[in-house]
């Protein structure tokens, strides 16, 4: 991994596990300045440096690649538009210790995934739950009441399931939108941003 990617993951790690940069320099028996060069992307560390990073950190920095970083960050965008959680996952997976950008990127698109998966499952437990328990609710009520009720309790689960079958197309031209948006702007190195999108992934 290269500067700049390699000081702000550097920087990232220590901050998740609750380390000041001063622990961080003992732990790789470093000076202080050399772990703020490191982190600011100043220099390059040695190898040595590097492993003991990596130790430190519990974290394989590795060699980045980037040759085809473009393909693959285009490919984990484009995933959003199926909405199917496990390709983004396996990109992510895979690719995200020899690039910053696709580790950093991965996570946005697993966060948008991963709710509008939930989003999905929602609509899914309405429709197949959901309706039935309203269809027996209403039909008790008919029996109560009168047989005049009938029409209401039909125009009622048409309403419930057409706003359920809108919201599942919603959901759909949303992933699609989401998707080509931010490849365009992951091609063109601009920041991306996933709307609607629950941080389950940090």
């Amino acid at each position: 991994m290269n500067q700049p990617d390699l000081g702000l993951k550097v920087a990232e790690l220590r901050q998740q596990k609750g380390l000041t940069q001063e622990r961080l320099a003992e732990m790789c028996e470093v000076s202080l300045r050399t772990i703020q060069r490191i982190e600011s992307g100043e220099v390059d560390p040695r190898a040595y440096t590097v492993h003991c990073l990596g130790t430190a950190l519990e974290f394989d920095f590795g060699e980045e690649n980037t040759t085809h970083e473009d393909v693959w960050l285009a490919a984990l965008h484009l995933s959003s538009i199926f909405c199917v959680l496990l390709i983004p996952l396996l990109l992510w997976s895979w690719k995200k210790n020899q690039s910053y950008k696709i580790d950093q990127q991965g996570r946005q698109v697993l966060n948008f995934q991963i709710t509008m998966t939930l989003l999905l499952f929602a609509g899914l437990f309405i429709l197949f739950v959901g309706l039935p328990v309203l269809f027996v609710l209403m039909m008790t009520l008919v029996v109560v009441t009168q047989e005049g009720a009938w029409n209401f309790l039909w125009v009622v689960l048409a309403i419930v399931n057409t706003v359920d079958v809108f919201a599942f197309i919603l959901i759909g031209f949303f992933c699609l939108y989401q998707g080509a948006v931010n490849t365009i702007r992951a091609l063109s190195n601009k920041p991306i941003h996933y709307a609607l999108s629950i941080p389950f992934v940090k």
